[in-house]
């Protein structure tokens, strides 16, 4: 009905011979065509016309029941007609209930001829005696949903349920909790009827029952006040107590101390009148009366359970908290006195019970006395616990008073010092004070938070430092890391202030410097410090170290020692907009260092620098000029096999790739091609190739935004779009013993790509990954599934042709000897079983045979995987599946 040639009434009477045909199959087709009709031009029919179409089609719900799927079809399109005449949704609905039998033609199709019409609310109980009768017995969980939903709507829009309230909830009720969260908001509109069912189904022997009954509970007491639960409150704390006492299920016992705490909480928002009673109270006092007694048990049986349901009523608002604190802390402060065993109990207790300062003030010098004795004690665990519990009430204001701090420091001193004098703790030779040396380092940093106690703790460490550097033997390395890690919590945790600045400037860092260099002349303690270099490096100027004895005039950047490198690393790493002087001789110093040292360590740091440095280097002929000479020499040596700095000359060619790619130079093109001639060089082709790793991926140390290096937006894009086909073209003309390399490169760049990206390139890729997928090198098997496995989860059309040779390629890796490739390709297969069933189903039973080995795997993780994709392909194709 594209045009408005002819009406829809006479297209009826063009199809009369079918609708009236003798023969049931032919009506069938007759409607079904209307319907299709319908479908497309519903939008145009006139009042007068959905009338009769209405009427018809209501009249053919009484036909043979295989044409009934068409009429509901028909239904459904003039339900959405805007001029559907009054009483035509009545009229609707009632044929629908006494014509269609719901279990044989399915709950959505009815329903979804149902229109929402305001109208249909004056059928009042008749329309919720209908739905009762068409819901009752259903099974098909698509129509359950709809069902729910409806349901909702039915209780959330008012309408008149009179005498089948009770059937409405039956009819939703019997489903919980096979279906928890859709039936949940449901039930929660009947709480008369709701809370005897969840008192039931408490009594069940199904843990999971449990769980659905109390998470259910703690539902409705967020939307329900006092008055729907004070007949039910006995009963409900009957249950949950029984629960939390009894049960051997901690989820059981979690979701039981969580519709506790979610019930007091509700009765604690009860509005209370003059001639009302107090809810709250009246459900604590039942609460305290069963589990206050367990508090003072001589065998502690149940004092654990009466503790948690204690906490977690006392946790539920500053009322409650109120009310249970003040019974149970004269118990268990009372119970203290005369059993020791009782102190973890109080402890625990207050640990979660802590909230308002008001709430413990009363007790304040009971608690002291307690925690005090408990310190003094000898178990380890006491003391544990009660330096927690004084943690908490030290962070509550007004709850210590000055004697009582006092005391607290002296008893904590004592336990970390077991000495009366910190400093002479530290500075023992005794072999015997370790521990203690190490508990007082950790003490002294965890009390630096404020800048009068920075003043002092700090020099401290630092004497430390100086004294383990003169080579004394009371240190041992563990201690001196413990320090220097000691120091970086002290300034992480001070406030960041100018006077705190002016100190780490003036005391704490020229005297690491000093420590520092020293280290690096006599190769012992290495760090990573580097402040005012340029001149240290390169004329050995230290006359702005303080108390140093080094030569005035030394000439450190010919030092080869590993702790000097890790100076170097900081002028190219951190420095943004400074001027450094003397760039260009501490550019030809560190480039002769890349190319020349012997040690690795040593040259890749020099190198680094130097990356850092040509980075931020303003661009024009000046660095051009640099850049040119460095690429010339490295050229010289890498082109000449014999070298013995080919690969010092490689690495420093990597860095400097990767320094001008992410501030896009031009040189950065030269140096790549530079990289990809040495992927057939026979002593570098792998190292080539790993290096696109480095070039794709942030750096932690240098040539990151943190370290203020210059990198340009989708710089690995405008890289992969410039050489994705070289490397494809270098693949294809590659030697099979070669391909290998080009593959691995490959899959590191795709690897470092935008998701998005990954898949716009995937169809085009997809042959070259999965000849990666063959490689025998676990690296490139790796780096390929993990690219595949995020692209799977939306995978393009060109994925279907390739299937065969996917899943031929993935299967044998879930029996490679690396467990991450067996993660990872376990991790394709099961995103391959979410796509269309049609693709997947021919591949199902090779798959289920390739993963019952898995299965099997000595590697917990590789098993949680196979599970997790057997189970998903098991199901297709199977009846209820997917």
């Amino acid at each position: 009905m594209n045009s408005n040639t002819a009406s829809i009434l006479g297209c009826v009477a063009d199809f009369r011979l079918s609708l009236t045909s003798s023969e049931s199959q032919t009506r069938g087709r007759g409607v079904q065509l209307l319907s299709q009709v319908l479908e497309e031009c519903y939008t145009s029919l006139s009042e007068r016309e959905v009338e009769v179409l209405v009427a018809f089609y209501e009249n053919r719900l009484k036909d043979h029941y295989a044409i009934t799927p068409h009429v509901l079809h028909g239904l459904k399109a003039l339900a959405k007609c805007t001029v559907l005449p009054k009483g035509s949704a009545v009229s609707i609905l009632k044929s629908l209930f006494q014509d269609v039998h719901v279990q044989s033609h399915g709950l959505a199709n009815e329903f979804d001829c149902i229109p929402n019409h305001a109208e249909l609310k004056g059928l009042g109980p008749d329309f919720v005696f209908g739905f009762v009768q068409a819901v009752d017995g259903e099974r098909d969980p698509r129509n359950l949903l709809l069902a729910f939903q409806i349901a909702r709507n039915i209780i959330h829009r008012g309408y008149n349920l009179s005498q089948f309230t009770e059937e409405l909830f039956e009819v939703t009720s019997c489903y919980f909790p096979i279906d928890f969260t859709p039936v949940c908001r449901i039930l929660t509109s009947f709480p008369s009827f709701l809370l005897p069912l969840i008192i039931e189904k408490l009594d069940s022997d199904m843990q999971n029952a449990k769980v659905d009954s109390l998470q259910t509970l703690a539902a409705c007491a967020s939307v329900y006040g006092h008055k729907e639960l004070s007949d039910f409150l006995p009963s409900l704390w009957s249950s949950i107590r029984r629960e939390v006492f009894q049960t051997a299920s901690e989820s059981v016992e979690s979701a039981g101390l969580s519709a506790l705490r979610a019930l007091t909480s509700c009765l604690c928002r009860s509005v209370l009148t003059s001639n009302s009673e107090d809810s709250l109270h009246v459900f604590l006092d039942l609460v305290l009366k069963d589990c206050q007694h367990h508090l003072c048990e001589p065998d502690l049986k149940l004092v654990w359970p009466s503790a948690k349901l204690l906490q977690a009523a006392s946790g539920a608002s500053y009322r409650a908290s109120l009310i249970v604190t003040a019974v149970v802390l004269p118990t268990l402060l009372e119970q203290y006195s005369s059993r020791t065993q009782v102190l973890i109990v109080l402890f625990c207790f207050l640990s979660l019970a802590l909230s308002e300062e008001t709430v413990l003030q009363p007790f304040r010098k009971s608690l002291c006395s307690v925690v005090f004795s408990a310190l003094a004690e000898s178990n380890a665990s006491l003391q544990i616990t009660a330096a927690k519990v004084l943690t908490k009430l030290g962070q509550q204001p007004g709850v210590l008073a000055q004697p009582d701090v006092e005391m607290a420091v002296d008893h904590l001193s004592r336990l970390v010092l077991e000495e009366h004098d910190a400093k002479q703790e530290i500075f023992s030779g005794k072999p015997t004070v370790d521990a203690g040396r190490q508990r007082c380092i950790m003490a002294l940093a965890s009390v630096s938070t404020q800048p009068s106690l920075v003043r002092e703790s700090a020099p401290v460490l630092l004497q430390m430092l100086a004294a383990a550097h003169t080579g004394s033997r009371i240190f041992s390395v563990e201690e001196v890391v413990s320090v220097c890690c000691s120091l970086q919590r002290i300034a992480d945790q001070t406030p960041n202030t100018e006077e705190m600045g002016h100190f780490f400037h003036d005391v704490v860092i020229p005297r690491l410097l000093t420590l520092s260099l020293h280290a690096a002349l006599q190769g012992k303690l290495a760090t990573t410090m580097a402040a005012q270099a340029v001149y240290l490096f390169l004329d050995g100027d230290v006359s702005f170290l303080p108390e140093n004895d080094c030569p005035s005039k030394i000439q450190l950047l010919r030092v080869r020692r590993p702790a000097f490198f890790l100076f170097i690393s900081c002028p190219g790493g951190r420095l943004n907009l400074v001027d450094i002087p003397e760039f260009d001789r501490l550019l030809g110093q560190l480039e002769e260092l890349s190319c020349t040292s012997t040690h690795p360590f040593s040259y890749t740091s020099a190198a680094k620098c130097f990356a850092g440095l040509i980075n931020k280097r303003a661009a024009g002929q000046t660095l051009d000029g640099v850049l040119e000479k460095t690429l010339r020499r490295i050229s010289v040596t890498l082109d000449n096999q014999s070298s013995a700095q080919r690969i010092q000359a490689f690495n420093l060619l990597v860095w400097m790739t990767k320094a001008l790619l992410l501030r896009y130079h031009p040189l950065s093109a030269v140096l790549t091609d530079k990289v990809f001639s040495l992927m057939s060089d026979c002593l570098l082709a792998s190292q080539a190739a790993d290096c696109f790793e480095l070039l794709m991926s942030d750096s932690p140390d240098v040539l990151n935004r943190s370290c203020h290096a210059d990198v340009r937006i989708m710089y690995r894009q405008r890289f992969f779009a410039e050489n994705s086909g070289k490397i494809v073209q270098g693949f294809n003309c590659a030697e099979q013993g070669k391909k290998s390399v080009y593959l691995k490169a490959l899959s590191h760049i795709v690897n470092n790509l935008p998701r998005q990206v990954q898949l716009t390139e995937l169809p085009s890729l997809l042959p070259v990954l999965l000849e990666a997928l063959s490689c025998p090198d676990q690296v490139v098997q790796l780096s390929t599934l993990c690219c595949l496995q995020p692209a799977l989860l939306d995978p393009p059309p060109a994925l279907s042709t390739q299937l065969e040779a996917l899943f031929s390629r993935l299967l044998p890796l879930t029996a490679s000897p690396s467990m991450k490739v067996r993660i990872a390709s376990l991790r394709c297969v099961h995103a391959l079983s979410q796509l269309p069933e049609h693709m997947v189903l021919p591949f199902r039973a090779q798959v289920l045979r390739a993963l019952a080995s898995p299965l099997d795997d000595k590697k917990r993780l590789v098993r949680k995987e196979a599970v997790l994709a057997r189970g998903e392909w098991f199901l297709i194709g199977s009846p209820g599946g997917r």
